[in-house]
């Protein structure tokens, strides 16, 4: 095997996707300071006790673990960056007040978590620490639209769930509170058949309610049928009503739907729970919700929520729009040049101007057309 071949789903980042990524990255941050978040940068690998504290069994699944050469102790490569950042919030700051956090990193997965996903995604988010309100909620939603919009993403999709409804529906049944991790596993594969056959032995009305759930998704008029089809506990009413408060807050920004079966998460969210779509990606490419639990392993609790995203997936599925004014000019001091260059910038197009002898430069710019000289005269001509 050659020695140069690197791991599966493990890539190098080229010149032109690590333009976008590093584009990417600069204007989210900047746009998170805006918002008044500070920027964190934890380590790559801490002990595996704090690393893994308050996560889910899906976040331990996806982490490498080493032994630790100077303690002996077993070490992790982070896999996902929330809860370092919960922790830096309850012991490292340790504030009363509100506090706004960022962050931007690599993490490293075991296994790839879509069939052409990398291992070594990029993340970036922004978490919120320290207000109980719907308000924290919403703005971490806007926040999430927001980004995207400033990718060029206009045609987006949210997804709003609460895990509230499930929790609520199983505190009234003992025998359904005992199964609830063979519960969430049908619900979150709509395995109704399943669920039906699973679900014989409990109380007519939490059957009648779980049963429901894998049906209980499209667009916002979901949540009407829901107070309908749903028991009216205080759980459930909580959670519609926080629901429709937020889809309420993105229609406009984005085609809003309801699934209360999509329970990704629900071991380590609390709340309401949101996943963006975008045009040629099946999976989400960023999720968030509300984790209030999380820093109870850290021995201060405190109301969370935040959102996620992976600036490697998203920078591949950049809207091809933003190339269409891109000009590549040769490079040169003569008047004539300067002249068309000038007249191009004016009317909007984007010149980049190259050294000769740069063959890649329409790979590394990404340039649509290219300006030469032909007879004396400056033209333009599309690249094939």
């Amino acid at each position: 095997m050659p020695n140069w071949l690197l791991p599966e789903n493990i890539a190098d980042v080229l010149p032109s996707e690590a333009r976008k990524i590093e584009d990417l990255r600069r204007k989210m941050l900047d746009t998170f300071r805006l918002y008044g978040y500070e920027l964190v940068m934890p380590p790559l690998l801490e002990y595996v006790e704090s690393l893994l504290a308050g996560a889910g069994q899906d976040t331990e699944l996806r982490t490498f673990k080493v032994v630790d050469q100077l303690s002996g102790r077993l070490l992790g490569l982070r896999a996902d960056m929330t809860t370092q950042v919960a922790r830096i919030d309850a012991h490292l700051l340790n504030r009363e007040s509100i506090t706004r956090l960022c962050y931007a990193g690599s993490v490293l997965h075991t296994r790839p978590s879509g069939l052409h996903a990398t291992r070594e995604p990029i993340q970036i988010g922004a978490e919120i620490y320290g207000h109980a309100g719907l308000e924290a909620d919403a703005e971490i939603q806007e926040l999430a639209l927001g980004v995207l919009a400033l990718a060029g993403f206009d045609n987006v999709r949210l997804d709003l769930c609460h895990v509230g409804i499930l929790r609520a529906l199983l505190a009234e049944d003992p025998a359904a509170r005992r199964d609830e991790a063979q519960l969430i596993g049908l619900l979150r594969a709509k395995d109704a058949p399943g669920l039906d056959e699973f679900t014989q032995h409990y109380a007519p009305s939490t059957r009648k309610a779980l049963l429901a759930l894998p049906h209980l998704y499209g667009d916002v008029e979901v949540l009407a049928r829901a107070k309908e089809e749903l028991p009216a506990l205080p759980g459930v009413t909580r959670a519609l009503a926080e629901l429709a408060a937020l889809a309420a807050g993105a229609i406009g920004r984005a085609d809003v739907a309801i699934d209360l079966a999509d329970l990704r998460g629900y071991q380590y969210e609390s709340g309401a729970m949101f996943a963006l779509y975008v045009p040629g990606l099946p999976n989400a490419v960023a999720r968030g919700g509300r984790y209030d639990h999380v820093g109870e392993a850290f021995g201060r609790a405190r109301p969370a929520t935040g959102f996620s995203l992976d600036l490697r997936e998203l920078a591949r599925l950049l809207p091809t729009a933003e190339r269409k004014h891109s000009i590549r000019a040769p490079w040169g001091n003569a008047p004539e040049l300067k002249e068309k260059i000038a007249d191009l910038r004016k009317a909007g197009e984007v010149v980049i101007q190259s050294m000769p002898g740069h063959d890649n430069v329409q790979d590394e710019f990404e340039c649509d057309r290219v300006l030469v000289l032909e007879n004396g005269n400056w033209i333009l001509k599309n690249l094939g």
